[in-house]
């Protein structure tokens, strides 16, 4: 894990709060960084999904590098920010910040690119709808 400086807040909107327990934590009381990943894909989802009005799926992680560790009692908050829209896929910046449970300061743990992909009811990319 590489130190960087920590920006002051969040970019995004709230879209995920989760609390980090012990059944999420490897042996030496870290959470797994797959436990957050998939914390940031369900956001990505939630996001994507209310953009699309309707189903979504995640195409792809890009850039994602994790900076901090998650521990057990933290609160995991994900924030989205829709960067780009295409015919059927929309690209979001996801930004982890954890609230420390003993010391009620918030610091970004990680952030990634997802890209999340519109789907009809046959299971086929569909258009997203303009705004």
């Amino acid at each position: 894990m590489t130190e960087q400086p920590q920006p002051a807040s969040p970019t995004g909107e709230l879209t995920l709060r989760t609390l980090a327990m012990p059944a999420d934590a490897n042996p030496a009381g870290d959470i797994f960084g797959g436990w957050v990943m998939a914390q940031m894909d369900l956001a990505s989802g939630i996001r994507a999904t209310e953009r699309a009005h309707g189903r979504t799926v995640t195409a792809a992680v890009k850039e994602m590098a994790f900076q901090l560790p998650v521990k057990i009692g933290d609160t995991l908050n994900v924030y989205t920010e829709i960067t780009r829209v295409g015919t059927s896929s929309i690209t979001l910046n996801v930004e982890a910040w954890a609230q420390r449970a003993r010391y009620r300061m918030l610091e970004k743990v990680t952030a990634g690119t997802f890209v999340m992909v519109a789907l009809g009811d046959d299971g086929k990319p569909r258009p997203v709808p303009a705004e």
